[in-house]
C-alpha cells in the first residue's frame, strides 16, 4: 500500500484525525501526521506518534526535520496528501500558494493527489471567499471530500462537520487506487434539475440538488474518463470534469445533450428533466389579479427517448444509454416501461418519497433495471451508488464485449 501524509489543522474536528490515521493504517497504509501549531491546540502530538509509530512533524523549522529537506523527501514519498480537518485559514492559505509552514510547504512540493476535508461552522463553509479557494484547489485538480450537516461545536446546526473518518478514508483508498478502466471513453453525464419560466421572477422546478449525478460523473472521471457534465441550476460544487455545461430549461438540455450524445460512448441522464413547461411565458412579472389561475402547460422534448428512438431506428449508433426514474409509486413496474419505451440499456429507478433516498441527501437506494431483470441495492451513499452503477454500465457496453 501507500505512505500517506495526514495534515491535521487547527479545528475541533482535529479530533476525528486520529480515527482517520487509525482507519488509514487498517487499510494498510503507512501514515506520516504533519500538525500545524493550531492544530497542537487540540490534539496531543503525542497521540499520533503513539498510532503512527512515527514521529509527528510540528513545525518548519524543527531540529533534524531539514536535514534532507524534509518537505521534499516527504512530498516524493507520499502516494496522497490529507488534510483533515482543513479549516478555512487553511483553504486559503493553500489556495494562495503560501508556504510559511511545513503543511503548506508539503502542499507546493509534493504531485501526489490531494483531499481536503474542511470542517468550519456554516457561515463559514458559505462565505464566498472559502467558496472561491475551494474552487481554485479544485481547478488544480485537487479533491475535496465535503462537510456534512449536524450539530457543530459552535452551538449552531447546519453544513460544517468534518466527514466521517470512514468516509475520509474511502476517499483516499478510492484515489489511491484509481481505475483506468474507462480510459478513451467518452461519458456524458446530466444532473439537477431544470426550471421552466412562468414569468419574469417566477419558475416552475423541483428538489432535486444535482448530487446523484455529480456522484457519477466524479465516478466516470475516477476511472479515466472523458466526462461532460450538463447541469441545472444547484448550488452543489460540481466535480472537476473534462467539460461542465450549465442550463436552465428543459430545452437548453435537450439542445446541449443532442449535439454531444453522437459522440458519447455512455449517456447518463441522472437530472430531473421538467415534463412539462409553460406554454406562453410572461416577460414581465405578472401582476396578482384573480384568485384562481390556469396554467396552459406543454410537453417538454424527451430527451432519453429521443435518444433511443434514434439509436432504435439505426440513426445513431452510439452511445449506451442509462435513463432514471424517479418514482413515489410502483417503482419497478414504472422504471420496466419507461426502459422499454425508450430503449435504454439500464433505468435506475429510485422512490423519491422515502426520506434515505431521491432528492437532495446524501444517500440513495435504488433498483437497476435491464432487459435481464432487476437489481435492488440497500441504501448507499451516492458515491457507492455511482460506482455500481458504472460497474454495470461496463459489464455490459459494447466496448468490453
Amino acid at each position: 500500500m501507500a505512505l500517506v501524509a495526514l495534515g491535521v489543522t487547527g479545528g475541533i474536528g482535529a479530533y476525528k484525525a486520529v480515527e482517520v490515521a487509525r482507519r488509514l493504517q487498517q487499510s494498510g497504509h503507512e501514515v506520516a501526521v504533519v500538525m500545524t501549531e493550531a492544530a497542537t491546540r487540540f490534539v496531543g502530538p503525542l497521540t499520533f506518534e503513539a498510532i503512527t509509530r512515527r514521529r509527528v512533524i510540528t513545525g518548519q523549522f524543527e531540529p533534524g526535520a531539514n536535514a534532507d529537506v524534509a518537505h521534499v523527501s516527504l512530498a516524493s514519498a507520499i502516494g496522497l496528501l490529507i488534510v483533515a480537518p482543513a479549516t478555512a485559514n487553511t483553504i486559503g492559505r493553500l489556495a494562495a500558494g503560501l508556504a510559511d509552514d511545513f503543511l503548506g510547504s508539503l502542499y507546493l512540493a509534493t504531485r501526489a493527489p490531494v483531499l481536503l476535508a474542511p470542517s468550519m461552522n456554516t457561515l463559514m463553509w458559505e462565505h464566498p471567499a472559502v467558496q472561491r479557494n475551494l474552487a481554485t484547489l479544485r481547478a488544480r485538480g485537487v479533491h475535496v471530500i465535503e462537510p456534512t450537516e449536524g450539530f457543530l461545536a459552535c452551538g449552531w446546526t447546519g453544513k460544517g462537520r468534518l466527514a466521517e473518518p470512514e468516509d475520509v478514508v474511502s476517499a483516499a483508498n478510492a484515489l489511491l487506487g484509481r481505475s483506468t478502466s474507462l480510459a478513451g471513453w467518452k461519458v456524458l453525464v446530466t444532473a439537477g434539475p431544470t426550471y421552466e419560466d412562468l414569468d419574469a421572477v417566477r419558475f416552475i422546478g423541483n428538489r432535486s440538488s444535482g448530487r446523484m449525478g455529480f456522484a457519477v460523473a466524479a465516478e466516470a472521471i475516477a476511472r479515466g474518463a472523458e466526462v461532460v457534465l450538463i447541469a441545472g441550476p444547484t448550488p452543489v460544487e460540481p466535480p472537476p470534469v473534462t467539460e461542465l455545461i450549465r442550463v436552465r430549461s428543459a430545452s437548453e438540455m435537450h439542445r446541449e445533450v443532442m449535439a454531444r450524445a453522437p459522440e458519447s460512448d455512455v449517456v447518463i441522464m441522472a437530472a430531473a428533466v421538467a415534463d412539462y413547461t409553460p406554454a406562453r411565458p410572461s416577460r414581465e412579472k405578472e401582476a396578482k389579479s384573480a384568485q384562481t389561475v390556469s396554467l396552459a402547460l406543454e410537453r417538454t422534448p424527451d430527451i432519453l427517448g429521443e435518444l433511443g428512438g434514434l439509436r432504435s431506428a439505426g440513426r445513431l449508433a452510439r452511445p449506451m444509454l442509462v435513463g432514471f426514474a424517479a418514482e413515489t409509486s410502483d417503482l419497478v413496474a414504472k422504471a420496466r416501461a419507461k426502459r422499454a419505451a425508450k430503449h435504454a440499456d439500464i433505468v435506475v429507478a429510485n422512490d423519491v418519497s422515502q426520506p434515505d433516498a431521491g432528492f437532495d441527501v446524501e444517500t440513495n437506494r435504488v433498483t437497476l433495471v435491464t432487459a435481464e431483470g432487476e437489481e435492488a441495492l440497500p441504501v448507499l451513499p451516492k458515491r457507492d451508488v455511482a460506482r455500481l452503477i458504472l460497474d454495470r454500465v461496463e459489464a455490459r457496453h459494447p466496448r468490453r464485449a
